[in-house]
């Protein structure tokens, strides 16, 4: 049996319904090019195991992602493998991140606000999470701060 993913199909991943998530079983794909979408996270990540449910966020506003999503798979090992093999693929010329959802919750632990100043006007949010997501898991988006 064949199973297709319909675009909103994997709201239940994040908030009212997140306890329902197998955390461990669930990956955090970051970097994502405007034009990726569910369905394509679908199609790339059921190569590597069975995948139980996609979910990437989307701006209120301009209904478009916000450059990450999840993907749960059936099991701890499935998530694991998909990590191994699909880390920094190339989807539309952009490396994607891939590595375990389960991490942004032990990272709060170690994790730090970082404050950044004297940026340039043409910096914006998505420069600044585009820049920092390299070295770590950004647990909430940069926000500008007027002082």
């Amino acid at each position: 049996m064949t199973t297709r993913i319909a675009p909103g199909v994997g709201a239940n991943l994040l908030g009212q319904h997140s306890a329902e998530r197998n955390q461990d079983a669930t990956a955090y794909v970051g970097n994502l090019d405007p034009q990726v979408s569910e369905e394509l996270l679908w199609e790339l990540f059921v190569q590597a195991g069975p995948v139980v449910n996609v979910y990437v966020p989307k701006d209120r506003v301009t209904n478009l992602h916000q450059g990450y999503g999840f993907v749960e798979f059936r099991s701890e090992e499935d998530a694991d493998y998909a990590i191994k093999v699909l880390n920094m693929i190339k989807l539309y010329g952009k490396p994607i991140r891939v590595n375990k959802a389960s991490q942004d919750k032990k990272s709060l632990d170690v994790g730090a606000n970082l404050f950044i100043g004297n940026l340039d006007p043409d910096v914006d949010e998505k420069l600044l999470y585009d820049t920092f997501s390299a070295f770590g898991v950004i647990v909430t988006n940069p926000k500008e701060n007027w002082m």
